[in-house]
């Protein structure tokens, strides 16, 4: 009796195949999910190669290094955060200039409690490499011009152009460290209008002082 042929064995094909240009997308989104499981500290380039299927020697073409990685996160979340604060003045552009910057405020505060992770990345400069990402400059720079344009035109003091600043991001920053519920505002649902409330507090101190 003759012998059947021996079977060949289909070689296995990898469950996900990336093609150029979506590779760099993937380590980005693997990387988020990094820093959302277990911290910054946890992110390496190997680690966000092996969360996005691939070998462990693909993302250096794109990302040399854990720096480079972290600044590609943070130019995707400062452009989304920019987008955001865009959308929410463009049409009230004709309104007076505080209106605006409450619209620009809180734009800023929902975006940072949507997106924990990538805010989390941005906020800390000692993770990227800021001077290298002109992206990233330019449109922090854009949200910063239309900030002070409009407190000149409100006729705040010059100093008001970073106390507004800090005072957005100390409030993103104690929402996203969850320090909110020592200060009275026990769930996440409250936490927007809180926040929110001190903005206009805010808002209203620098209307008295142009007064």
């Amino acid at each position: 009796m003759a012998r059947r042929p021996a079977r060949k064995t289909a070689k296995k094909k990898p469950s996900r195949t990336y093609h150029h240009g979506n590779l760099r997308e993937a380590l980005i989104e693997a990387t988020l999910q990094l820093v959302q499981e277990d911290g910054p500290e946890a992110v390496t380039v190997r680690e966000a190669a092996r969360r996005a299927g691939v070998s462990s020697g693909a993302p250096f073409r794109h990302f040399p290094n854990r720096t480079v990685l972290m600044t590609a996160v943070a130019e995707e979340a400062t452009h989304r955060l920019h987008a955001a604060v865009m959308a929410a003045v463009e049409p009230i552009v004709d309104r007076p200039p505080l209106m605006q910057l409450r619209a620009i405020g809180t734009a800023y505060l929902q975006w940072a409690s949507d997106n924990p992770t990538h805010f989390a990345v941005v906020s800390n400069r000692g993770l990227i490499d800021y001077e290298s990402s002109s992206s990233m400059k330019r449109e922090n720079e854009e949200i910063q011009a239309l900030m002070g344009r409009l407190l000149d035109a409100a006729g705040a003091p010059a100093e008001a152009k970073l106390a507004a600043r800090a005072f957005v991001y100390g409030l993103a920053r104690m929402r996203i460290d969850n320090h909110l519920p020592q200060w009275g505002v026990d769930s996440p649902a409250e936490a927007l209008g809180a926040m929110g409330a001190a903005l206009d507090l805010f808002l209203e101190g620098l209307i008295k002082r142009r007064a």
